[in-house]
């Protein structure tokens, strides 16, 4: 049993490819029937709020664990006390001084005394996290680390955990006992990554119970699979080619993690969804007040391909096609199309997290020979002066078809493709908006908050076609959706998803997709005015156990430290490992005060 579990672990981690590699984005699977799901003890330390979202931070190097016996275990009613220095030791030096709050003492719940502990005899996060998941024993087989990480909504294949992974990928393949982690194989191969694995154990991610939250995205994808009617895009011929019954749900928090349900990798072209992408690089690039010169910021009450302008002879917003031709033409202006093209994937690619963003050259030719509208509405903004001066119209036209082109180069020519997505890729671009211009799986800003700012309130009030004022009454969430079947949803500050069915509805809009939108705002209070006060009590998924959450800042080794032992808990003295010289050795575990006897 225990040579399969070590083949099926090493096929998991050998698979493991870079990001946006076909297999790399897989949703971790639902635990088995009858498999308890962790609870580890450091996620249920006393009743204060769960901390809000951490952003990235430096991670120092591993420390050790604090065991020292002088001093490091309390009585009632009495303070720490100092190890005694050693033969040859000064007190600066004595012992394993962790002590990187300057010498401050945090006082901790106890036993009725004001205890209070030095911040230098705190046990390293390593040892805290490896109790945590040991639950009691020596060693931690590796398929019980996966299943816990997964629990958390982490992936295996996520690029801040790939340190951790090709360390333990590395422990399976040259280790004997390759199913087992003692200890010291544990720490080294946490250590690089143990800031987020503990916020991930200890609960601190903007969603905490993330499985219960999944089950109930799960129970509303099967209801919305269930609606029919609608009908799939023809006027583009290659659109009307997807299969109706095709459905997927991915989403992303702001803190990576991640769920997707039905047909999550089938590439799709996102068609319109990628105007508020268009409009957020312009606005990072050229700022506000320069980008709306060219475009207004008004819901245009008519058909998105409508020959019409604002009475300032400007588009209405950018989201309606006249709106998103001009400003196109505002992007890398000056560069050849092949400039422009990459220079957009580039940003396509940060947002995405590089996870897939692929093309379709068949796409593109459909739309171009079915696009005598957009040249209609192209001709006309030429005749009104509406692109910068010196503009190539036909050459953005172009570039607008394709929907955001990139150049390939194979054979010594240029080929034009248009850009497509999965529903998993696209719920990372959308959650890099609710997280204000941060890609959550990667760390690195990719659009100014303006730029976040502007783009969400356009979509807010525009991105929904001629259903825009009807979807912000009803749902109340940045949204834009798109005539292949998509709708990029933004809940900010929490998470971004990404629903895609074709079948559309009279308004261009998916059938399947406006009926999940509505069944989670009605389950969970996601709509921008549920948390008004004295309204109707909604699931709330940022709280745990109805506490509320609260923002202390970012995190770093030696804040969540020092916050564990804030926490209303005490240490526990339990047996040291067999290996260890038990007259110099002491090993604590964090208890809450309801497992107190």
């Amino acid at each position: 049993m225990m040579r399969l579990w070590r083949s099926a672990l090493l096929r998991e981690l050998l698979l493991l490819g870079p990001p946006g590699a076909a297999g790399g984005g897989a949703p971790a699977p639902a635990p088995a029937a009858g498999t308890r799901r962790l609870q580890p003890p450091l996620a249920t330390l006393g009743a204060s709020p769960p901390a809000a979202r951490r952003g990235p931070a430096a991670l120092p190097s591993a420390r050790g664990l604090c065991t020292r016996s002088e001093g490091a275990l309390e009585e009632p009613g009495k303070g720490a006390q100092a190890p005694s220095p050693t033969p040859g030791e000064t007190p600066a030096d004595s012992g394993h001084n962790n002590n990187h709050g300057g010498g401050k003492e945090v006082a901790v719940g106890g036993g009725g005394g004001e205890n209070k502990m030095k911040q230098g005899l705190l046990p390293s996060l390593e040892d805290l996290l490896f109790y945590t998941i040991a639950e009691g024993q020596e060693k931690i087989p590796v398929h019980k680390f996966i299943t816990a990480l997964k629990s958390t909504g982490l992936r295996t294949s996520d690029p801040r955990l790939k340190e951790c992974m090709d360390m333990l990928r590395l422990t399976l393949q040259t280790t004997s006992d390759g199913v087992m982690l003692d200890k010291d194989l544990f720490k080294k191969c946490v250590q690089s990554n143990i800031v987020l694995l503990t916020q991930a154990f200890r609960r601190k991610f903007v969603i905490p119970d993330f499985m219960s939250f999944t089950s109930h995205i799960d129970e509303l994808y099967e209801s919305a699979k269930k609606q029919s009617g609608g009908k799939v895009a023809d006027y583009i011929p290659q659109l009307a080619k997807f299969s109706p019954d095709l459905w997927g749900v991915s989403l992303c928090t702001v803190d990576g993690q991640r769920h997707s349900v039905g047909d999550t990798k089938v590439p799709f072209c996102l068609q319109s969804c990628v105007k508020p992408l268009k409009y957020a690089i312009a606005v990072n690039d050229l700022g506000t007040e320069y980008v709306h010169r060219y475009v207004g910021k008004e819901p245009s009450g008519l058909r998105f391909n409508k020959l019409f302008l604002n009475e300032d002879d400007r588009p209405h917003n950018p989201m309606v096609n006249a709106g998103a031709i001009v400003i196109t033409s505002l992007i890398k202006q000056g560069a050849n199309n092949a400039e422009k093209f990459d220079y957009v994937m580039q940003f396509m690619n940060k947002m995405a997290g590089n996870e897939y963003v692929g093309f379709s050259n068949a796409t593109f030719q459909s739309e171009r020979e079915s696009g005598d509208r957009n040249f209609a509405i192209g001709y006309y903004l030429k005749e009104k002066k509406c692109f910068p001066e010196g503009t190539d119209m036909v050459a953005i036209l172009d570039f607008y078809f394709q929907q955001v082109i990139y150049n390939c180069h194979k054979m010594r020519t240029w080929q034009l493709c248009s850009i497509e997505v999965t529903c998993e890729s696209a719920s990372v671009m959308a959650a890099t908006l609710a997280n204000g211009g941060f890609c959550p799986i990667t760390g690195e800003r990719v659009l100014s908050p303006e730029a976040v700012r502007n783009t969400l309130s356009l979509m807010h009030s525009c991105g929904m076609y001629d259903f825009s004022g009807q979807f912000a009454f009803h749902v109340g969430l940045p949204a834009k959706s798109g005539v292949a079947g998509g709708i990029l949803l933004v809940v900010p500050n929490v998470m971004g998803l990404m629903c895609w069915s074709p079948p559309l509805d009279k308004m261009g809009n998916s059938v399947k997709g406006i009926h999940f939108c509505h069944d989670l705002v009605s389950l969970c209070n996601f709509h921008n005015y549920d948390n008004l006060r004295h309204f109707a009590k909604k699931l709330d998924p940022r709280r745990e156990g109805g506490d509320q959450r609260h923002s202390f800042g970012p995190m770093d080794y030696e804040n969540l430290q020092q916050e564990l032992a804030l926490k209303e808990t005490v240490w526990k003295k339990v047996s040291p490992e067999s290996n260890e010289d038990i007259s110099r050795t002491v090993v604590y575990r964090m208890e809450g005060r309801g497992e107190q006897n």
